[in-house]
């Protein structure tokens, strides 16, 4: 068993204890509407508002009628734009549920950000969430006439790097992806699946139920626009940033990945964060480990943006 009370801050576990108190570990028993009640609950809880000179419209992509949200800084930085796409286990979240996230990402590097509301299961099942991702990103490159960074967060990961795959060698592609503690269809046999398959904030359990109810049940081994690490070609992709927690079920995906994006020849880096947990975003304002993740992940955000690589 993985000795949490040694590899987890006090401060760490406040927030643990806090995220519980709203969003308790067993709420995957509860019915879907009851798990968005309590997700919303919890996110309210945890808004921190937006910093100054950040404004956000909400419209939509009128081809698909996709729900967006554009934040936009007092001092833009127009060489590129970010496309954030949310997570929730393909079953929870929304415009709101990331709002400061993006408001802040926004703020600090400068980029315009668009947040996806994509559809959700049960009620849209795979490939629903993929294809309105694909599309916002196809609406974004011909609506900026800047490049697209691809950022998102667990199922917003998996999405960010599904899009990056499909969109491999077009004229009109990521110029880079950074994709946060994201499941990317690892070995569910080795590495952190199997040492933090009880860990807090996520579990393995946790993420069967999110594939079950994201694919109604159906085999779809071998899908790569749902387990990007199925594809067999790893050639053509952005320049990627990885960051993961090391207390989370899904921290092998990252190095995985990163692995494999090098043996073919591209760019990557994965950074896992000690000592932290699935979801620790909520936490960048009041963990030390997490306000330190956040500044890279804003870091890593503004180099992509601009076509470097600092790595």
């Amino acid at each position: 068993m993985t000795d949490y009370k040694t590899l987890i801050d006090a401060e760490t576990w406040v927030f643990i204890e806090r995220t519980n108190s709203f969003y308790p570990p067993d709420t995957i028993d509860y019915t879907i509407a009851q798990q968005r009640a309590i997700y919303d609950r919890m996110c309210r809880e945890f808004f921190a508002g937006y910093p100054d000179g950040v404004t956000a419209e909400t419209t939509i992509i009128a081809a698909r009628d996709i729900p967006i949200r554009i934040y936009r800084s007092a001092t833009p930085n127009k060489g590129a734009m970010v496309l954030y796409i949310h997570g929730g286990g393909f079953i929870l979240g929304g415009l709101d549920s990331h709002d400061d996230v993006c408001a802040e990402l926004c703020a600090r590097t400068g980029f315009e950000v668009v947040s996806v509301d994509y559809r959700l299961a049960p009620e849209h099942l795979h490939p629903a969430a993929f294809d309105d991702a694909l599309h916002a990103f196809q609406w974004a490159t011909s609506t900026y006439d800047r490049p697209v960074v691809l950022c998102g967060d667990s199922a917003g990961g998996n999405l960010c790097a599904a899009v990056a795959h499909a969109t491999r060698g077009h004229a009109k592609r990521p110029i880079g992806q950074v994709l946060i503690y994201p499941g990317l269809g690892g070995d569910r046999s080795r590495g952190s699946y199997v040492r933090h398959a009880e860990a807090p904030m996520l579990t393995v359990r946790d993420l069967d139920f999110y594939k079950h109810i994201r694919t109604g049940g159906a085999d779809a081994t071998g899908d790569i626009t749902l387990s990007p690490l199925a594809d067999t070609d790893f050639t053509k992709l952005p320049p990627t940033v990885l960051i993961t927690a090391q207390c989370d079920p899904l921290s092998s995906d990252g190095e995985a990945y990163r692995d494999r994006v090098l043996a073919a020849g591209g760019r990557a880096t994965w950074f896992e964060e000690p000592g932290l947990v699935h979801s620790y975003l909520r936490a960048r304002h009041t963990v030390g480990r997490a306000r330190a993740s956040f500044s890279r992940i804003v870091e890593a955000v503004s180099v992509l943006g601009k076509g470097d690589w600092a790595w």
